[in-house]
């Protein structure tokens, strides 16, 4: 292929590139020998506008490159990347089309990263995730603009305004943080890898949740300063839940305070992890250059203007010697723990081979058992090209973890997923978003293949569809293409579920398991400011409760309110920011109700009689037993979002079989309100011993009534009370401030709990517990005591009695609000 030039007096460049012989080739079909390729680019030697024309040239030439790479592709996959430059003959070298032209191809061309027009044979499906402000988007903006996705970076928050790839809604760019889970898609070396970043913020947690539950591999991103925080903890509860395998990355090491090996020990204290570092930094905050490879032993340094060249060389600073040979033993060490291979190995005195650590290292991740730890400063673009080689190298294709279906008709008996492409479809759908479109609706696909035009039936609901699109997602961007196989995250056009809906291509009694939502912390009654956009209100709240699960809505039955719940007060004001700016609609919101919850406190037995006759067949139910508070560990050995018990130790035909049933469900009806202000029961057991039945008048409505009526009862004889959710609150402030926020946090309640000052004594990290119902409008009074400075996150952390005095308080304004609406 030839450019031919446009201009006159110009001057030539050649450039010769080979492409890399591919790896994996059939061992029927090797290919002998390889041409090499030419390509003739004209520029001319004018001004800096040239080096730009310069540039969109070398661009045309890729793409000639990447078409003629497809005759290998008979062979197996081609990884065509040009590996050298032949010559570059011009007399003026230092012109600027020329110092462009070697800048962009001093290494392997990272425009060939995400050839499109190529398959990988290797997957990943990753999510990455983090606490607020460690660095996830950042880190996601790299990674993309290294594997040849997007031509330029972006920064969160950029002087230029356009902000990160990622972060697409307008909101994300004005606050500054992530709102929504955003994938992509890249291809790094013969790696393709599916992305998911997601938010950091704990009322946005849900984000995470649901794309943990369907990806194969996670990287937790930790801040170099901060080390673990809260949504960190929480972050890797979610990966243990769902078993997924990671890495963790130490970022922000350009920063002043930065201290990995806190960090590292702090993954192994506070979050249970074996963790080990795979590399050390070569200098800290405003010395640092790049790292050194524990295992290949060799220092790998990021240079050019936005860190494109990785420079490796086995010269290591001598300085490091010691702390490398300490490391990398203890590296050896982690490993020797749970690998037989490194321990047999350890135990001869034997120094492991790289392979050998690598291979360990791999099998031990993929079995979460050790976490390897790399590090690096994203912002500065450090270290994030040997974090994706760690991607590649460690975490598991979507076939080598394990994952279950349930077998609807053996009684949700799990069943191990194939994985095959060729197997009957079963694809889960874990987010949608409504588009311009119509619905898009994310899938994973477990085990078949999806096509465009395939008709596909949702499992819950027997519904058959047709498939119009199948696309891949770059943010806010879409790329039609005809199918997904297995191991694959796309999304759809055209199908009406909810979250979490298994789809197959066949009849099948198999479905995906669903994932843990939490409980809602946080509710507030609004309604549309002008009446006539009350239809365009429901659609808005029809759609954003189908897209997130801990987004709640309900009317009150005696008010006629629209109670929004969700997870925090950020999570409800970006709702309603939505409301305005997507739907036009302006609401009006009362002052936001914290979920408070009743227990009892005593064993009390109940013995309750219902009788009613007026005329023909009447109602007739009699429950005899006791209801008492569950204790700590019987609450614990409760399924996730159960939070009673129901015994039946019932003996004999007192009461027949037939309606034991429905005593339960009657026990659920009373578990709905509580005896002092209406809230829902928490943290009790009931217990059904005995009863009486009626041969005509006895049924399941009536043993219902009954047994409701009966709890309720003993409910109010069994010292009843409040609780009231309790947050943990993190607080980080510089510590100038550390004794009015400590006396902030104390008038609200609150609890210290811990107290810890940054390595430079700048900054004051502060642990404590406080109520919700004392945390409204502390984001405020805590940006006015600091300038601006202190920044919080909170989280759930249980519910707990109130004060005395606070229950009568709530008692008479419940009772208040009950005679209002009785009036």
């Amino acid at each position: 292929s030839k450019l031919k030039p446009t201009q006159q007096h110009t001057k030539f460049i050649f450039i010769s590139g080979t492409f890399d012989k591919p790896n994996f080739l059939l061992q029927q079909r090797k290919i002998q020998k390889l041409t090499s390729l030419t390509v003739d680019l004209a520029f001319t030697q004018e001004d800096q506008r040239q080096a730009t024309h310069l540039k969109h040239q070398i661009f045309k030439m890729t793409t000639l490159l990447r078409r003629a790479s497809r005759g290998f592709a008979a062979y197996g996959q081609s990884n065509a990347s040009i590996s050298s430059i032949a010559s570059i003959s011009s007399r003026h070298t230092n012109t600027p089309s020329v110092k462009a032209c070697a800048s962009l191809f001093n290494t392997k061309s990272r425009f060939f990263s995400s050839a499109e027009d190529i398959e990988s044979v290797k997957h990943r499906n990753i999510g990455i995730s983090a606490h607020i402000d460690s660095g996830k988007t950042t880190l996601t903006e790299r990674i993309l603009f290294y594997t040849g996705r997007i031509n330029s970076i972006h920064d969160v928050r950029g002087k230029d305004g356009v902000g990160a790839k990622m972060d697409s809604m307008d909101l994300e760019r004005e606050k500054g943080i992530t709102i929504q889970s955003a994938a992509t898609f890249c291809q790094w070396k013969d790696t393709h890898i599916n992305i998911i970043d997601t938010p950091g913020h704990v009322d946005f947690t849900i984000e995470v949740e649901r794309a943990l539950r369907v990806l194969d591999g996670g990287v937790l991103v930790m801040c170099g300063v901060s080390g673990v925080q809260s949504q960190s903890l929480t972050v890797d509860r979610q990966m243990k839940r769902y078993n997924v395998p990671r890495l963790a990355f130490i970022n922000k090491l350009d920063r002043v305070g930065c201290n990995p090996t806190r960090v590292v020990g702090e993954l192994r204290d506070q979050l249970k992890l074996n963790a080990a570092a795979v590399q050390i930094p070569i200098g800290l905050e405003g010395e640092h250059e790049g790292v050194v490879d524990l295992i290949g032993m060799e220092s790998l340094i990021c240079v050019g203007e936005k860190g494109e060249v990785v420079e490796r060389s086995t010269d290591i600073p001598e300085h490091l010697n010691d702390e490398i040979e300490e490391k990398r033993l203890e590296l050896i060490e982690r490993l020797a723990d749970v690998d037989e291979e490194i321990a047999e190995l350890f135990l001869m005195e034997e120094t492991p081979s790289p392979e050998q650590l690598r291979e360990a290292i791999r099998r031990c991740t993929i079995a979460c058992t050790f976490v390897p730890v790399f590090m690096g400063a994203a912002f500065k673009n450090k270290g994030v090209q040997p974090l994706l080689d760690g991607v590649v190298e460690y975490l598991p294709e979507p076939f080598e973890k394990d994952n279950y279906c349930l077998d609807l008709n053996d009684n949700e008996a799990k069943v191990k997923v194939t994985s095959d492409p060729n197997d009957p479809l079963l694809a889960l759908a874990f987010k949608l978003e409504e588009t311009q479109f119509g619905q898009l609706t994310y899938m994973r696909i477990y085990q078949g293949t999806l096509k465009k035009g395939q008709f596909i039936t949702n499992v819950g609901t027997k519904k058959k569809f047709k498939v119009p699109r199948v696309v891949r997602l770059h943010s806010n961007e879409i790329k039609d293409i005809t199918s997904a196989a297995s191991g694959e995250v796309c999304a759809i056009f055209g199908v009406d579920c909810k979250s979490m809906d298994t789809f197959s291509d066949g009849d099948t009694s198999k479905a995906m398991s669903s994932m843990y939502v939490p409980d809602a912390v946080m509710s507030l009654a609004i309604r549309p400011s002008e009446k006539n956009r009350q239809d365009a209100f429901a659609k808005a709240l029809n759609k954003f409760t189908r897209e997130d699960p801990t987004l709640r809505i309900r009317v009150d039955d005696d008010t006629n309110e629209t109670v929004l719940s969700g997870m925090g007060e950020l999570h409800l004001e970006v709702y309603l920011e939505r409301l305005k700016r997507e739907y036009n609609v302006e609401c009006e919101s009362g002052q936001p109700k914290v979920n408070y919850k009743e227990t009892i406190n005593k064993k009390v037995k109940y013995e309750w009689l219902h009788k009613k006759q007026s005329g023909g067949s009447g109602q007739y139910a009699k429950v005899v037993g006791y209801v008492e508070p569950l204790t700590e560990e019987e609450m614990s050995e409760l399924a996730d979002g159960i939070r009673y018990e129901f015994i039946n130790n019932c003996t004999g035909t007192n009461i027949p079989p037939e309606y034991h049933i429905s005593c339960a469900k009657g026990m659920k009806d009373a578990m709905v309100e509580g005896a002092l202000v209406g809230s829902e029961v928490d943290g009790i057991k009931v217990v059904l011993e005995d009863g009486a039945s009626h041969a005509v008048d006895s049924s399941d409505l009536a043993f219902r009534i009954c047994m409701a009526n009966g709890v309720r009862d003993a409910m109010k004889r069994a010292q009843p009370s409040i609780l009231e959710p309790v947050m943990k609150v993190e607080v980080q402030i510089p510590s100038e401030f550390q004794g009015s926020v400590v006396a902030g946090l104390n008038r609200r309640m609150g609890q210290i709990e811990a107290s810890d000052v940054s390595a430079d004594g700048s900054g004051v990290n502060l642990l404590a517990e406080v109520p919700l119902s004392s945390m409204f409008g502390y984001s405020t009074e805590l940006r006015s005591g600091t300038q601006g400075k202190g920044e919080f996150s909170m989280e759930y952390s249980r519910h707990q009695p109130v004060r005395r005095d606070v229950q009568e308080e709530l008692m008479k304004n419940h009772e208040k609000e009950r005679m209002e609406k009785a009036g």
